[in-house]
């Protein structure tokens, strides 16, 4: 049976036993390699099928899933997620969503085909290795690969919903030790496309090679406020971990200390942020959610006023709104709630009035789960970059902490620049922020 046919003999066994139900389908293939002192340390070939199933029968919500796709297994699922639903507590948010027809990505924009062998892919990250390690002072490259997979996700329901999509994700990277007497430094850079030959690998080695050099010599600074810049990755890093303020489901479970903040100024006026998940440059990109729900842009602050949150439909019911096609879920997991493709409104400041006077920029941050508390918005993190005065570099700082309150932070925006960038993995798309004011501790 294919993907459809399996659908329709589960779904037809939840229908029988008086319950609805959706179902997810995830599969795919990827390759990865690996390689260390200039041997292919890693050569993994690999496939994913796995189905998981969603019923809701008396306002019992009961879930189950099979890696095996013969009639046997998958009718031992249904039954196995029926079960389960007798075991739950009643929910009465939870249905499943009332979508029907079709959805489908197109393979031309998402998943372009590929022509290069594996041969080409060996060839390419054991040249990145051997290219990086051969530079001045790089002791060692303990990291340094590819992965190269498609994956497709199917989501039916019982009320007649097919939704199909279907990406390729190649990605690069490496990462090099240098040293040079008792100093060392460990950078590196990912890249990621659609297309493997997209990548350069030469890109990828002098970007590491260059974040390495200029980083060695890095010192603490004196302690004190500064203005901060963090660059595209850690800025994304930090709105990212705090991400669960726009969740409705952490609202409903009370953490979410927004919760009562719709329609209040809880950020500088200048501050526009959304969810776009339809923007196909980003490997966010969904067109529908874990339901079966069409996506669409969601505004989340505008001029600075928290306009929503994002919501499943279990969520939307809890609160007596309309879903905004948030919905998580993987085929082991539970209903839940998360944002796609995060993205900034660019702002008015050129780089001479962004760049102006003396900050820090931050190209790295650690610690960044166990140093933040998301309900209260404190953090404290470890971090490096640069010493900065009029755009250009006075010194590159190492040793040091960035430490304060997210929520705070946001009403504390000097500058939004008029650019926009992608993040290295291409999630978000935003533009630079200068924040004022922030602790550091040298």
């Amino acid at each position: 049976m294919n993907q459809e046919e399996s659908a329709a003999v589960v779904l037809e066994r939840v229908k029988q036993a008086g319950a609805e139900g959706d179902l997810i389908i995830d599969e795919g293939e990827s390759l990865t390699l690996k390689t260390r002192e200039g041997e292919l340390e890693e050569h993994k070939v690999s496939s994913l099928l796995i189905f998981g199933l969603r019923v809701v029968k008396d306002d019992r919500v009961g879930t189950a899933y099979s890696e095996a796709s013969d009639a046997d297994a998958l009718a031992s699922m249904v039954d196995q997620a029926l079960l389960n639903a007798t075991f739950a507590k009643v929910e009465p948010d939870e249905k499943i969503a009332g979508n029907s027809g079709q959805l489908r990505t197109d393979d031309n924009v998402l998943c372009p085909s590929d022509t290069p062998t594996i041969d080409d892919k060996i060839l390419f990250v054991q040249s990145m290795e051997n290219e990086l390690a051969a530079k001045d002072k790089i002791k060692n490259v303990p990291s340094n690969g590819l992965s190269d997979g498609i994956n497709q996700r199917h989501v039916f329901t019982t009320g007649g919903l097919c939704a199909s999509t279907k990406q390729r994700h190649c990605s690069a990277a490496s990462f090099a030790l240098m040293e040079e007497g008792d100093k060392n430094v460990m950078e590196g850079v990912v890249r990621v496309s659609r297309q493997f030959s997209d990548l350069n690998y030469q890109e990828i080695v002098e970007g590491t090679y260059d974040r390495c050099l200029s980083l060695l010599d890095g010192t603490a600074i004196p302690t004190k406020h500064y203005d901060v810049i963090f660059d595209e990755d850690n800025q994304t890093s930090l709105f990212g971990i705090f991400s669960s303020m726009f969740s409705a489901q952490s609202a409903k479970d009370g953490v979410n200390p927004m919760r009562d903040k719709i329609g209040e100024q809880i950020a500088d006026t200048r501050l526009n942020l959304s969810d776009q998940p339809l923007l196909t440059d980003g490997f966010g990109y969904a067109l529908f959610d874990a339901e079966g729900t069409a996506t669409k842009t969601t505004p989340l602050i505008v001029e600075g006023q928290l306009r929503t949150l994002v919501h499943n439909s279990a969520t939307a019911t809890h609160f007596d709104v309309i879903t905004t096609g948030h919905a998580s879920r993987s085929p082991k997991s539970t209903l839940g709630v998360s944002l796609h493709q995060m993205h900034i409104d660019k702002g008015t400041d050129s780089p001479s009035s962004l760049f102006a006077r003396e900050y820090l920029l931050i190209t790295d941050l650690s610690g960044l789960h166990s140093g933040a508390n998301p309900i209260s918005g404190q953090f404290s993190f470890g971090a490096s970059g640069y010493l900065m005065k009029e755009g250009e570099r006075i010194q590159p700082v190492r040793n040091i902490t960035v430490a304060g309150n997210f929520y705070d932070m946001l009403k504390k925006i000097s500058a939004i620049g008029d650019e926009l960038y992608w993040d290295q993995y291409r999630g978000s798309l935003m533009p630079r922020i200068r924040f004022s004011d922030v602790a550091i501790s040298g």
